[in-house]
């Protein structure tokens, strides 16, 4: 398989772990984030940990969307769940997320209807099938995922379809990686960069991070041969003392991105403050609909108030210390016992892109 079976070459694959442990300074620990859970999963599913040193600790960040949307929003998408005439349009991590005190499953299965998409734009479909239905799309995800949230807002502006809305949970990664860049505490030495967010927005975006808190940062791709590339790439950045943006993802990635994908999210969308899971109010760090656009934001057409929220008690759920890096998954009191795939406490368990999850079904391939 072109494009494939290359990146997986195992002679290749041995160079790189040589080239690695080469690098590697053998007095200190060498901390490094990644903040994708797609990287999380890449990580474990190629042993990647059994290859290199075992001073390297590759730590999870709020790399998966679904984790990182606040307790706040969950309610919130519940609550309209329970509105007479709306169908809630989803995608499926976002079915088992733990409420305060329920589910988009579990109302479900008490009689609200709610759809998974695989887009916004089947969800702007079933608002054409549905007339007298308000279809509410639950528009969770990164920069990756917002420029076909805009489509099908622009398109329902277009064939004035007026019972289609957005709950919008866009975040945006660089602000996220500033707020965590800043944590003296973790003391780390270099970010592994999102592969798909920066097919959208490029490497210049993470410019600050390298350049404000002297944290080199690798946009890595997700093959074994990129993930051992990316590290050797920061491992000698910080061998140097240097602190850049590199690309290794270069056959996806461009410095600038996708332009067009970005004037279209500029288009539709401002930025504004939001909550992190985690790591609380982060300033310019998620996208809402503008002022014109307004029509299509639920939250604007429809506004509902929500009882208090309550935060589930520390020791039983610790997803939020996992998002920001304080914690492994594994050492939650709770992982693969009170909090496991069949009953998730928290987002990070139920997550395809959740790194609790990950290390239940995969972490027997790497430990780091």
């Amino acid at each position: 398989m072109k494009y494939i079976d290359e990146f997986k070459n195992k002679k290749l694959i041995k160079n790189l772990a040589d080239k690695i442990r080469e690098a590697t300074p053998l007095d200190k620990r060498v901390i490094l984030m990644e903040v994708c859970g797609t990287h999380t999963q890449s990580f474990f599913r190629y042993g990647i940990g059994s290859l290199i040193p075992e001073n390297i600790e590759i730590l999870s960040g709020p790399g998966c969307p679904v984790c990182v949307s606040s307790q706040g929003y969950i309610d919130k998408a519940i609550a309209y769940s329970k509105s007479e005439g709306t169908i809630i349009t989803t995608f499926g991590d976002m079915m088992r997320v733990p409420g305060t005190s329920s589910s988009l499953e579990k109302e479900k299965a008490k009689g609200a209807i709610i759809r998974i998409v695989y887009s916004s734009l089947d969800a702007l479909k079933i608002a054409k099938e549905n007339p007298k239905k308000e279809v509410i799309f639950l528009a969770v995800g990164f920069e990756t995922t917002s420029p076909t949230t805009a489509l099908a807002v622009l398109e329902a502006k277009k064939e004035k379809i007026s019972n289609f809305s957005v709950f919008c949970s866009h975040k945006l990664i660089p602000p996220a990686m500033e707020i965590i860049a800043s944590d003296k505490n973790l003391n780390l030495q270099g970010f592994i960069c999102p592969g798909h967010v920066s097919t959208i927005i490029g490497s210049g975006p993470y410019n600050k991070v390298a350049q404000t808190f002297k944290i080199p940062c690798v946009v890595v791709g997700f093959e074994p041969l990129d993930l051992l590339e990316g590290l050797l790439l920061l491992l000698e950045q910080i061998k140097n003392k240097d602190s850049k943006v590199l690309i290794q993802y270069r056959r996806v990635v461009k410095k600038e991105g996708n332009p067009a994908a970005q004037k279209i999210i500029a288009k539709v969308f401002e930025t504004c403050d939001a909550e992190w899971r985690g790591l609380g109010i982060i300033k310019k760090s998620s996208l809402r609909l503008k002022p014109e656009f307004a029509r299509f934001d639920i939250e604007k057409k429809f506004p509902l108030k929500i009882k208090m929220i309550k935060q589930m008690p520390r020791n039983l759920c610790l997803c939020g210390e996992v998002l920001k890096g304080k914690i492994r998954p594994t050492d939650c009191p709770s992982f693969a016992k009170r909090c496991n795939p069949g009953n998730p406490l928290g987002p990070c368990m139920v997550s395809s892109e959740g790194a609790c999850g990950i290390y239940y079904k995969l972490g027997s391939r790497r430990a780091f």
